[in-house]
């Protein structure tokens, strides 16, 4: 049986394999969120949907408003920590 630190620096190098920015910031001591916390893209792809559906009901026009929601949508999906599991890469989970 692996002894605690054998199991911590086992942990630390999976850390560092898995998202190396994250594990470069914690031995830095400037701590970052982890790669499944950081949301900016999915942000800045809700906000661009919400303006073009607002954009789109506002002029009257249908393609728009079907762009926006569609967009909005898919944003949406981004914020999903476990995303990556469908596509066959381990994401630790967030529990």
């Amino acid at each position: 049986m692996p002894t605690y630190d054998e199991r911590l620096r086992d942990l630390e190098e999976r850390l560092r394999h898995d998202d190396p920015g994250f594990a470069e910031a914690m031995s830095g001591g400037t701590p970052r969120p982890p790669r499944e916390y950081r949301h900016r893209n999915a942000w800045l792809w809700l906000a661009a949907g919400l303006a073009a559906l607002g954009i789109g009901i506002a002029v009257g026009h249908g393609l728009l408003i079907a762009a926006g929601l569609v967009v909005s949508g898919a944003a949406a999906h981004l914020f999903d920590p476990q995303r990556g599991r469908l596509h066959g890469r381990d994401i630790p989970s967030t529990r």
